[in-house]
């Protein structure tokens, strides 16, 4: 049976989706938008937001009671693939070797005009 996971450490679903599920010890986290759950607001900066994603996919993990180290893959929506290297410095504070496997693309535009989104897979 599938489990939705859910915590107020990261932002609340703003449409018909969940924080994250998990089925037979894989867990896969929607996309983690850099909205800082205590005011709603966006940081500025491609760093400051992907650090953000990234501490609301940590959140997510956590409730579902995994931590980065467990993460087998993630995928980075970039809204400007120019913003990759800056990106790829706060990505690398987050995991260490064996790092998951990551997909990073260009977007047309993302939700509420944000630099960055992140999504990842994790297992028990």
């Amino acid at each position: 049976m599938k489990t939705i996971i859910s915590t107020a450490k990261a932002p609340a679903a703003i449409g018909p989706y969940s924080q994250a599920t998990e089925l037979n010890g894989l867990i896969i986290t929607s996309g983690q938008l850099p909205i800082d759950p205590a005011t709603g607001a966006f940081p500025e900066g491609i760093q400051a937001q992907t650090r953000q994603s990234l501490t609301n996919v940590k959140a997510v993990l956590e409730k579902a009671g995994v931590t980065m180290d467990h993460v087998l893959k993630t995928t980075v929506f970039l809204s400007d693939m120019n913003n990759f290297g800056a990106m790829n410095e706060v990505y690398g504070e987050f995991f260490s070797e064996p790092y998951p496997s990551r997909a990073a693309f260009e977007v047309a535009a993302l939700p509420k005009a944000a630099k960055v989104e992140i999504k990842a897979v994790a297992y028990l």
